[in-house]
C-alpha cells in the first residue's frame, strides 16, 4: 500500500500538477460537456437518467482515460526515465496500480464535478422553480459506479498496450483502433440479443448486466496486465 501511495503521488505530481495547458483542457472538457453543455440543450430532460444520459456520461471519462494512458510506459520510455523507475525498489504491481488509479481517479472526479455542476445548470434552465435531483436515484449511483469500471477498463487495455508501444503516439493509436472495435462489437452483439429479453428488461437491471460484462472484461486485462509486466524484460528491452 506504501509503494501505491508512492506512485499515486508520483504519477498525480507529474501528470495533473505539472502537466500544463494542455493537462487542464481535457479535464475541463469533461466538466464543460456534462455541467454545461448537454445540461443546457437538454434542460430538465438531462435529470432523468436515460439512456442518453448514461452514454454520455460514461463514454466522455472513457475517452478521457484514453488519451491520458498511453503515456504510462511508453511516455516513461521516450522521456528515459522508465530505467529509473524500473530500478526503484517499488513493485511492480504497485507501480501498475499507481498509474490506472490516478487516471481512473481524475476521470471520476471530474465527471462527478460536471455532474452536479449540471445538476445545477439543468434546474436553471427548467424554469420550474423547483430542485430536482438526479432520478431515478438508484440508476444514478448505478451509473456512477459505472463509470467506475469503465474507466479502469481503458485505463488496465491503455497499460497494456503502452507496455508493448515504442511511443506514446503508437499507443494512442492502438488505443483508438481498440475501441472502435470494442464499440463496433459492442453494437453488433446488441443486435444479436432479442429484442424481446431486451424489453423485459429495466433500465437500472440492462446497466447492471453490462456493468458486469465490463467488470469481466476488467478482470481479464488485469490479468494479462500483470502477467505480461516483467521489469526484467523491460530492462533489458
Amino acid at each position: 500500500m506504501s509503494d501505491i501511495l508512492t506512485m499515486v503521488w508520483k504519477e498525480a505530481k507529474d501528470s495533473v500538477f505539472t502537466g500544463g495547458r494542455g493537462e487542464i483542457i481535457r479535464p475541463l472538457l469533461i466538466v464543460f460537456i456534462l455541467g454545461i453543455l448537454m445540461p443546457w440543450q437538454l434542460g430538465e430532460r438531462w435529470l432523468s437518467v436515460n439512456a442518453i444520459v448514461i452514454f454520455v456520461a460514461s463514454y466522455i471519462p472513457f475517452f478521457f482515460t484514453i488519451s491520458y494512458i498511453g503515456d504510462a510506459i511508453a511516455g516513461e520510455r521516450e522521456r528515459h526515465t522508465l530505467e529509473t523507475l524500473l530500478a526503484s525498489r517499488i513493485s511492480d504491481r504497485a507501480i501498475l496500480w499507481g498509474k490506472m488509479i490516478v487516471v481512473v481517479a481524475y476521470a471520476f472526479i471530474m465527471a462527478l464535478i460536471g455532474l452536479l455542476l449540471g445538476l445545477v445548470v439543468a434546474n436553471l434552465m427548467s424554469g420550474s422553480g423547483q430542485w430536482r435531483f438526479y432520478s431515478p436515484i438508484n440508476i444514478f449511483l448505478e451509473m456512477l459506479l459505472f463509470i467506475v469500471v469503465i474507466s479502469l477498463l481503458s485505463a488496465s487495455g491503455g497499460v497494456l498496450v503502452s507496455l508493448k508501444a515504442a511511443t506514446v503516439r503508437q499507443a494512442q493509436q492502438t488505443m483508438t483502433v481498440g475501441t472502435l472495435i470494442l464499440f463496433i462489437g459492442g453494437f453488433f452483439a446488441l443486435r444479436a440479443v432479442p429484442e424481446s429479453a431486451l424489453v423485459s428488461l429495466n433500465s437500472s437491471q440492462l446497466l447492471l448486466i453490462l456493468m458486469g460484462i465490463f467488470f469481466l472484461l476488467d478482470l481479464i486485462l488485469l490479468g494479462v496486465l500483470f502477467a505480461s509486466f516483467r521489469r526484467s524484460r523491460l530492462i533489458l528491452s
